[in-house]
């Protein structure tokens, strides 16, 4: 018997993420970055982007597969298995970081922000994460 495949859904933690744990809130997380004349909105903008293109794809793995959602830093920890087919979200960067611990597994890459970055080893938008994810399990021997 086989196991159903496994969506594991990569990404890393967004700017704001770490600027919020690195200051301890988003109020002086936005002061620090007053203080240099910059403004914390363009980082919420991503921030949401990421978010909504997580969610679009989580929305769009089959209901009786198996996932699991893994942040760039678990990658060295995390066991991937034959079934796995890999769903990045982010920069290209990315893809090629989570490529280094994979032995055949399919890698879909999804671009959060196609307007901001040009990706090209993450082409697609979100909303073609389905698609994608029925090719590569059918493209898988």
């Amino acid at each position: 018997m086989s196991l159903q495949p496994r969506a594991v859904l990569v990404h890393r933690r967004s700017e704001y993420d770490e600027l919020v744990a690195r200051h301890g809130t988003a109020g002086q997380a936005a002061h620090f970055l007053a203080e240099r004349n910059q403004s914390i909105d363009v980082l919420v903008e991503r921030h949401e982007a990421l978010a909504a293109a997580l969610g679009a794809v989580s929305a769009t793995i089959p209901t009786d597969w198996r996932r699991a959602e893994l942040e760039r830093s678990d990658l060295a920890r995390f066991v991937f298995g034959p079934e796995d087919v890999l769903v990045v979200v982010g920069q290209d960067g990315l893809v090629a970081n989570v490529a280094k611990y994979l032995d055949g597994q399919p890698v879909v890459g999804i671009n959060p922000e196609p307007a901001r970055n040009p990706g090209v080893l993450v082409p697609h938008p979100p909303e073609a994460a389905a698609g994608l994810l029925a090719a590569a399990v059918q493209a898988t021997p």
